[in-house]
């Protein structure tokens, strides 16, 4: 099948971040994920880079697009209410859910209802299962599990492996099992599995005894970024210091309110997208960002970014006009999206007929306070 090509457009720098005014009539996307509570970080992330990505195409006075950002907490039951909303006010299509519980349960709903959704974050295999109106920008749980350990046994980083994972959440577990048998396949040693229940564990004395008794040159952390900091500050406390090697959940840790940034001093981290490559489209999106909400932007919202880029691309393969109703919409998605090749800020992307996005991913390391690509 022949790809269609999409190179995502480089925006001007001197452009105002300000609304274009709406040619008549714009293509609604719903925009779902955690505006408040303890994933605020990944939500916000993810809705101005969309809206980023969705003012420079307005300014092209082309297709417009219309965002409407809808809070879920993070809860699955709250997801559904916000999928309730942006439905209400007219969405043909929804980016999100940003995390994977929430995309789980709205995207069952989408599915009975035909409503097409392209998640930035959300990247539980079961986000995308049985779903055919699902589709990726993030790459799924057990990829990032399987070339977390390639990349430690490449580079020589450890012998020793200690893993401390969240047996409670789904993102954390599906990593955490495809990890483990590829680090051992490729001979690194485990010395210490340790799990927390949930989100709400403060205290990981145990688990980083655990791996300092054991001897462990590398505890690898399959979870999000609230825990992983108060990981980092337990372990400075008892004068413990691996190296501490983690995935894209722990993305957002440098700007985590009351977190002593120096403590993730050497951190690595497996993303897709690094603020410090020097090309042009990451310059660009990263200062962009920057001036508008003072910080470097993480991989979620390069993620959305990419993501309203690539629906676009489909939308104007499809012909899709703000008259086509959502239930159109999600079919000629479907169709379009296994068409296309995006290059974007996170790499270059295709589709299979899964929803699953191909693209490879890299690592970042932070010193001095910002990530730093390994590669």
């Amino acid at each position: 099948m022949k790809k269609l090509v999409s190179v995502l457009m480089v925006f001007v720098m001197a452009m105002s971040f300000a609304m274009p005014a709406m040619a008549e009539g714009a293509i609604k996307m719903g925009v779902i994920g955690p505006l408040t509570g303890g994933a605020a970080i990944y939500g916000n992330a993810v809705a101005r880079g969309a809206q980023i990505a969705a003012d420079e195409i307005n300014a092209k006075g082309g297709i417009q697009i219309e965002l409407n950002a809808q809070d879920d907490e993070h809860d699955p039951e709250k997801s559904i209410n916000a999928y309730n909303a942006v439905m209400d006010d007219g969405a043909q299509m929804i980016i999100g859910s940003v995390t994977s519980k929430p995309c789980e349960a709205v995207g069952a709903v989408a599915y009975e209802e035909r409503v097409f959704m392209l998640t930035p974050s959300a990247s539980s295999p079961a986000a995308i299962e049985g779903k055919d109106n699902v589709y990726q920008i993030c790459f799924t749980d057990p990829n990032q599990g399987s070339a977390s350990a390639e990349y430690i046994a490449a580079h020589n980083l450890a012998k020793k492996v200690a893993i401390i994972y969240n047996n409670g959440d789904v993102y954390s577990t599906g990593i955490y099992q495809t990890f483990e048998p590829k680090a051992k396949e490729l001979g690194l040693e485990i010395v210490s599995v340790t799990t927390v229940p949930d989100d709400t564990a403060t205290d990981f004395s145990v688990q980083l005894a655990d791996a300092k008794n054991k001897g462990a040159e590398l505890v690898f952390l399959p979870i999000y970024y609230t825990p992983a900091s108060m990981i980092l500050t337990q372990a400075n406390a008892m004068g413990y210091a691996p190296t501490f090697f983690g995935v894209d959940g722990m993305d957002g840790i440098l700007t985590m309110e009351g977190f002593d940034a120096s403590l993730a001093e050497g951190v690595l981290l497996l993303t897709p997208f690094s603020a410090d490559a020097e090309d042009d489209m990451t310059k660009n999106f990263v200062a962009k960002y920057n001036e508008l909400y003072g910080e470097v932007p993480n991989q979620f919202a390069a993620d959305a970014y990419d993501a309203v880029y690539a629906a676009v691309a489909a939308i104007e393969a499809a012909g899709i006009t703000p008259d086509t109703p959502y239930e159109e919409v999600c079919e000629l998605m479907i169709e379009q999206m296994q068409k296309l090749e995006i290059t974007g800020l996170t790499g270059t992307m295709t589709w299979d007929a899964t929803g699953a996005v191909s693209k490879t991913p890299t690592a970042v390391k932070i010193e001095n306070g910002v990530y730093v690509g390994m590669e």
